[in-house]
């Protein structure tokens, strides 16, 4: 049994309070005065409040934020019945597409493959296959892309094209030339420079002259068939001792000393015919000073010329009447229209020298041209025939003229010298 006894109330009836040490009382008041402060409500910020009131707004219009997968907002309360009815809809709207796509995508997989094999089955030739399969070229290789022009001379010879059989349709298939230029286009003249005593002006004109002349001389179609080369010869200085002279009786009577062959590019129209009317050309003008305070112009250039025998022309396709041939001032051009008929090419290598005297120091005409030097290399043409036009061999004709006797040699070598090829022994060709 406890001896302690609980405590009596006092006279009052009310227990008396215990005394609390003054650091007690003064520890709590610290203490509350911090929480107050701490807890008291804090101004926001001028940020604080243009965030708030932005939000307020977007609230008040009743515009919800674009989701991440949801889409844009519609424009409606917040709530989520109306979002989850749009991302139906635009799933809906996926599923269509994906449909959509899985039916196209077949037929244009097919279409594309079959535009890969062969692009000429586009409309209007975008990638100009017609072009290069009427020059002998594969459509979409790498190998029918033409030929950037000739800026120097060549150290080897064009290596081989793919072997193929020329056509009236392409005329140049399993040729080198397949990727040449056409025509005069491929005769570029330099751009004119002074030259001495000579203008710019003076110089342009001057190669302007020179393809003048070597465009009369191997690509109008009156001087290729056998017509004389009018354009040609207006070019050349009729003050130039004997020049012009020799050319005339070259023309007149033809003969192995006396050959326009040496200028010109000739066929007899009674027994070839042009296969077509492109001649693929290759080759390089410059110009310099000459020795004599004259304009000195080289010219080297090879010509390729289509053919197809005079007899089958008819008979392939009608000659100019049936077959989209071209007649020009009165000697027609086999066109492209298919046909058997075999083409043979026959391949012609210029060089020309040619200078443009001062008339003030030396006896020359204003605005004509001297030769100085010409040389030439004839590429499948008969042997020992000096009637003034060339003949191309067919394997399918029995061959005319002399046999070769002289070394085998590639008519597309521009790299060799021709300078000599007149002196010697006619030969065989490697190639056509």
């Amino acid at each position: 049994m406890s001896d302690k006894q609980p405590e009596e109330a006092g006279e009052s009836g009310e227990f008396e309070q215990p005394s609390v040490p003054d650091d007690v009382w003064e520890r709590f008041a610290r203490d509350t005065e911090r929480d107050i402060r701490s807890s008291a409500p804090k101004e926001p910020s001028a940020r604080a409040r243009m965030v708030t009131e932005r939000l307020r707004q977007k609230d008040a219009k009743g515009a919800q934020p674009e989701g991440w997968r949801t889409g844009p907002a519609m424009g409606v309360p917040p709530g989520r019945a109306k979002s989850r009815a749009w991302g139906r809809e635009t799933d809906g709207r996926a599923s269509r597409r994906r449909r959509l796509w899985a039916i196209l995508g077949v037929p244009v997989a097919i279409a594309v493959a079959l535009v890969a094999v062969k692009p000429s089955l586009l409309p209007g030739d975008p990638f100009g296959t017609s072009s290069n399969a009427s020059s002998g070229t594969p459509s979409g290789g790498a190998s029918a892309a033409a030929l950037p022009a000739e800026t120097a001379s060549p150290t080897a010879a064009p290596s081989s094209a793919a072997p193929d059989t020329p056509t009236l349709d392409r005329p140049f298939a399993g040729s080198p030339a397949a990727r040449w230029a056409d025509g005069a286009a491929a005769i570029v003249v330099p751009k004119a420079t002074p030259v001495g005593t000579f203008t710019s002006a003076q110089v342009a004109a001057a190669l302007k002259l020179a393809k003048t002349l070597l465009v009369g001389a191997n690509l109008a179609p009156g001087t290729l068939r056998g017509e004389r080369p009018e354009s040609a010869l207006a070019v050349l200085d009729p003050k130039q001792p004997r020049m012009l002279d020799d050319v005339n009786s070259w023309l007149r009577a033809p003969g192995k000393k006396h050959d326009p062959l040496m200028l010109f590019s000739r066929f007899d129209p009674a027994e070839v015919r042009p296969a077509g009317d492109v001649v693929k050309v290759r080759g390089r003008m410059t110009f310099k000073a000459g020795a004599h305070g004259s304009v000195a112009i080289h010219m080297d250039y090879t010509f390729v010329y289509p053919l197809i025998q005079a007899g089958q022309a008819s008979k392939t396709s009608g000659a100019t009447e049936t077959s989209g041939a071209t007649e020009t001032s009165g000697a027609p051009t086999v066109g492209s229209g298919g046909g058997s008929a075999e083409v043979a090419r026959t391949i012609v290598r210029r060089v020309l020298d040619l200078e443009l005297l001062d008339p003030r120091k030396y006896r020359a005409t204003p605005g004509k041209l001297s030769v100085i030097r010409y040389d030439q290399d004839l590429g499948n043409t008969a042997c020992d025939v000096y009637d003034g036009f060339l003949h191309p061999e067919f394997d399918s004709a029995a061959p005319t003229g002399a046999p070769p006797t002289g070394p085998t040699t590639d008519p597309y070598d521009r790299s060799r010298d021709i300078q000599h090829s007149g002196t010697e022994t006619c030969g065989t060709l490697s190639r056509t």
